[in-house]
């Protein structure tokens, strides 16, 4: 069988060389043309370590970003750290280029730049579809119009009447972009006679505003009487606008038009040609891979199978930011697509537990009678990748009572799908903010699921083989199993700190307002105590039974950790009590959880304790506790319903809000 397995993989090795071979006969043919690069005059010298970091991190970012944005992005790293080591980047393609031409030139920017303007703090490179500049200084919204470049045809324009209706037209073009569309670019043509046609496209870098456009545009228009009119054809351009004129059409889309243009049509010829050589390779990697499929299948088959789950490998090398293979599980076993189908009748309506931004969780039942849930991640999530990144990494890893085991995955057919237990009780919100259902939850059982949670968080900062931060610690996000015992979910936020590390930092905030740590929501800034806040605002929620993020709109008419906060300072501890545990409470532990509850939600990080003294302090009934500084009042008030608002999701049912703080527009 060694032997089997070994002729596979080298048939398959020539398959792989065969695919990149074709591919790199198919970018050569797709390469943007270099236009210009100008490293704005600074003089070249070593880079610092952090700031070539920060540098390279935003060069990879502006890449991928390109491959799902509209084709223009502003970012930046690092700024929040000591130092002069923010980067600041920007991409922009033009406007008639988006999906594989925009990411393709962006990615051939952010190589490129490096070895045209070596050890630079700031350069700007521009193609013929994209442009691409990175600074020191935040220069997003700045109009910059020196230095400028201008390039021209060869052919003479034939009459001063064509120079005249030519630069009318384009500062027809330069009104269009800046106060009919507000898009800043626009492309499109005119007749100059019957049998002559001329076309101008114009665009800034958009994070300007319209003023900024027009001011940049019409400067660049100026210096045309000086250097171009006289030609047919020619360009000028500066770090924030360009814009071109020419007698045949150069742009890939009308801005109205539905026809394809001649610029297609030549990659459509080429296209052919290209179809040539992959109907031949493609016959032949096709007997090769029916071959391996036959062999694997007979593979599959020889090797012992247990409840329905296939033990193999993860192998998650698609996905970018992995960093080492320790941060996975090598035994997180696979699960057969076909299997997840039938135990959840095809994904039927009947068998859905809920709806998220990663996309639908399902019930299922194995064929062993096991039931599971099965979270399938949906083709429109703009973040599912990363987060199904995520649950792999961490929870996979990591084995505590209090926390929900992942069993399997899947990566079949385009799918990705993570299999867990099923918890019969669904989720903590489902019951602690339903007037019925939170009658269910007495003193006793509430103060066992405070304990169970802060062990559970305990295990992830301080007992697990990872250091791991959580981000988004909220009631939708703890499950409660059959015997009510609160399991912590959801790791497609978290965060693993590296041994030693304290806090980090990130442009990107992503969480549930109304449970996030004020340095996290203001600053990007986050640690164990981010954790500890979220379960501080977790705790006053199980006392009152009500939510933080909605608390202001009630009778009380301010936020719940305001409200608490007063009622701390006025004595009258037991008016935060849910009323209806005013017979099961004991009084003592009441008042101790609002004490640590006030504990953890101090505004400033540093007087948090962290979750080892919170276990502590739950366990004694003589332990001394600390008198409680303000707390942070703003995050709650920012979250006004349950509407989401972002890209990160309530997986497993309707939750509060979710925030994506994304700096760039």
């Amino acid at each position: 069988m060694d032997a089997t397995l070994l002729n596979v993989k080298s048939v398959y090795s020539f398959a792989v060389l065969l695919l990149l071979s074709i591919k790199s006969l198919d970018t050569k043919a797709q390469s943007p043309n270099y236009m210009g690069d100008d490293c704005h005059n600074t003089t070249q010298k070593p880079l610092s370590g952090e700031y070539q970091t920060n540098l390279n991190s935003i060069l990879s970012w502006l890449s991928t970003d390109a491959a799902t944005s509209k084709g223009y992005n502003h970012y930046s790293f690092g700024n929040n750290t000591s130092g002069n080591h923010a980067v600041y980047g920007l991409y922009d393609c033009r406007g008639d280029v988006v999906g594989y031409f925009c990411q393709f030139c962006v990615s051939t920017a952010a190589r490129e730049i490096l070895q045209r303007c070596p050890n630079r703090v700031s350069a700007f490179i521009w193609y013929d579809f994209c442009m691409l500049k990175y600074s020191n200084e935040n220069f997003f919204g700045n109009v910059t119009v020196d230095p400028s470049w201008h390039v021209v045809g060869t052919k003479d324009v034939s009459s001063a009447e064509e120079i005249q209706k030519g630069e009318d037209f384009m500062r027809s073009l330069i009104r269009k972009a800046t106060l009919v569309t507000n898009q800043l670019y626009y492309m499109g043509g005119f007749n100059l006679s019957s049998s002559q046609r001329r076309y101008g496209l114009v665009q800034c870098s958009r994070d300007l505003t319209n003023d900024g456009c027009r001011q940049c545009l019409e400067t660049m228009l100026a210096q045309i009487s000086k250097c171009c009119e006289k030609k047919l054809g020619w360009f000028a351009g500066s770090a924030s606008c360009l814009m071109k004129y020419d007698d045949s059409m150069f742009y890939l889309f009308h801005n109205q038009s539905s026809t394809v243009p001649e610029a297609y049509r030549k990659i459509a010829k080429q296209g052919i040609k290209m179809s040539k050589i992959l109907i031949i390779s493609f016959s032949v990697i096709g007997s090769i891979t029916l071959l391996c499929f036959s062999v694997y299948c007979f593979w599959c088959r020889s090797r012992p199978r247990k409840d329905g789950l296939i033990p193999h490998t993860v192998r998650l090398s698609s996905y970018q930011n992995v960093q080492t293979e320790e941060t996975l599980n090598p035994d997180l076993p696979t699960i057969p697509l076909i299997t997840i189908q039938q135990s959840t009748d095809n994904f039927s309506e009947a068998s859905k537990l809920g709806e998220g931004g990663y996309g639908p969780v399902y019930k299922g039942i194995l064929p062993d009678g096991r039931q599971i849930a099965v979270k399938r991640l949906s083709q429109a999530s703009g973040q599912g990748s990363e987060e199904f990144k995520n649950e792999v990494m961490f929870i996979a890893k990591l084995q505590h009572r209090n926390l929900v085991r992942l069993l399997a995955c899947c990566l079949e057919e385009n799918e990705k799908i993570l299999v867990y237990e099923y918890l019969s009780n669904a989720s903590l919100n489902f019951h602690l903010f339903d007037d019925e259902k939170k009658k269910q939850l007495d003193w006793k059982l509430r103060l066992s699921i405070i304990n169970g949670i802060a062990r559970g968080i305990l295990y992830l900062h301080e007992d697990s083989r990872l250091r791991v931060i959580h981000r988004d610690l909220k009631a939708s996000n703890v499950l409660l199993d059959h015997d009510m015992n609160p399991k912590i979910s959801d790791f497609g936020l978290a965060r693993a700190f590296s041994k030693g590390q304290k806090q980090a930092n990130t442009n990107r905030v992503m969480g549930t307002y109304g449970y996030m740590a004020p340095e996290y929501a203001m600053e990007g800034l986050f640690s164990v105590k981010s954790d500890v806040f979220s379960f501080g605002v977790l705790v006053l929620e199980i006392i009152c039974g009500k939510k933080n993020s909605g608390f202001y709109l009630s009778e009380c008419g301010q936020g719940l950790l305001l409200y608490a906060w007063k009622i701390w300072c006025a004595g009258k501890f037991l008016e935060l009590l849910d009323p209806v545990l005013e017979e099961s409470c004991i009084e003592s532990e009441v008042v101790k959880c609002i004490h640590i509850g006030l504990l953890c939600v101090q505004e400033d990080a540093a007087d948090r304790p962290n979750m080892s003294t919170v276990v502590v302090m739950l366990a004694s009934d003589t332990m001394v506790l600390p008198k409680p500084n303000r707390p942070a009042f703003s995050v709650g008030r920012m979250a006004l319903g349950d509407a989401s608002t972002s890209k990160s999701s309530n997986k497993h049912s309707i939750n509060d809000i979710t925030i994506s703080n994304i700096l760039p527009r």
